[in-house]
């Protein structure tokens, strides 16, 4: 298929010709690039698929997708159409779920996504906060690393992010507010052996078990230069978990040694379940913030969620300088 400019008439005649199933279908395909999977996702036949996929590209003009023995990949020009097709079929899907809460009495809906280390303090007291001001406001909140909600913010799954950058890249596609630092703990289970111990290093428990986040989340990077800098390797006996539930619960069932933010385990450590040990972690993680799409204005009711979440913020930092 050979590639055309069109005249400036072209974005008309692809709306009037494009449908909201052509969209899904595109959506589909950017989730499995096997087409009779993607036709089942959106509820209809291959041989339908197919043909849509023709009048899709046939729209366009050029071809969106090269055919392979294993399904579907995109061309260059594909992929910024497909990454389009997922941006509006979240849209679309967030828009009818706020219309359907609005249509029972609703006030309307607030999608974001948290680290974990900011989860028990500024996000919830936010949280308590907005749903004081507006008790029908339906909050949805995803995500626990950096990582993870860094890739909801991109595919527009969420409205906006509180966690830090975790690629280098990512400056060009998000702005970045500071809100405050986060300090890391090494940190065990009651009764654990060496809970008892004076004098521990992280060479010496790097003979431990250890559970620890994916190597894609800033927290792991933070201990992979920890454990270079002891002159160690990573641990060889690691389970990587990416679930703060699961790692405090894995913690307190096990041996393993386990490093979280202070804010994640302090109600753990006061209830006497967890342990902090005497292992200084060399540097704090470089501050979380609020990560926003360049470029796209918030929604009144995400402005006024990440109003809160400064206030607190404010108050948290003049706290800590008066206590210090």
């Amino acid at each position: 298929m050979e590639y055309r400019i069109d005249s400036p008439n072209s974005a008309p005649r692809l709306i009037n010709r494009l449908r909201l199933k052509h969209w899904a279908l595109l959506a589909a395909l950017a989730e499995s690039p096997v087409l009779v999977q993607a036709a089942s996702a959106i509820s209809v036949t291959q041989p339908s698929a197919t043909k849509m996929l023709a009048d899709i590209e046939s729209a366009f003009r050029f071809p969106l997708f090269e055919r392979h023995s294993r399904g579907l990949r995109p061309t260059p020009l594909g992929e910024e159409v497909v990454a389009y097709a997922r941006q509006s079929q979240a849209g679309l899907s967030r828009f009818l779920e706020s219309l359907e809460i609005k249509r029972r009495g609703g006030h309307g809906q607030l999608v974001i996504g948290a680290i974990m280390g900011a989860a028990p303090d500024l996000v919830a007291r936010a949280m308590a906060e907005i749903k004081r001001e507006r008790p029908l406001l339906n909050v949805r909140i995803l995500g626990e690393t950096s990582d993870q909600v860094g890739a909801l913010l991109e595919r527009h799954e969420i409205e906006f992010a509180v966690g830090r950058f975790s690629s280098l890249k990512q400056h060009n596609t998000f702005a970045f507010a500071p809100l405050a630092n986060e300090t890391m703990q090494v940190v065990v289970r009651r009764g654990h052996p060496c809970a008892r111990q004076r004098g521990l290093t992280l060479e010496a428990l790097t003979a431990w078990p250890w559970i620890l986040q994916p190597l894609t989340s800033p927290a792991r990077q933070l201990m992979e230069e920890e454990f270079t800098s002891a002159g160690r390797s990573t641990p060889a006996n690691l389970v990587e978990c990416a679930s703060v539930f699961a790692t405090l619960q894995l913690l307190q069932a096990s041996d393993a040694v386990g490093a979280l933010p202070e804010s994640v385990v302090r109600d753990h450590v006061r209830a006497k379940l967890l342990r902090v040990l005497p292992v200084p972690i060399g540097k704090d993680l470089k501050g979380f913030g609020v990560l926003t799409r360049i470029g796209e204005p918030l929604s009144e009711t995400a402005a006024t969620f990440i109003a809160h979440l400064r206030r607190f913020a404010d108050a948290q930092t003049q706290a800590q300088a008066q206590a210090a």
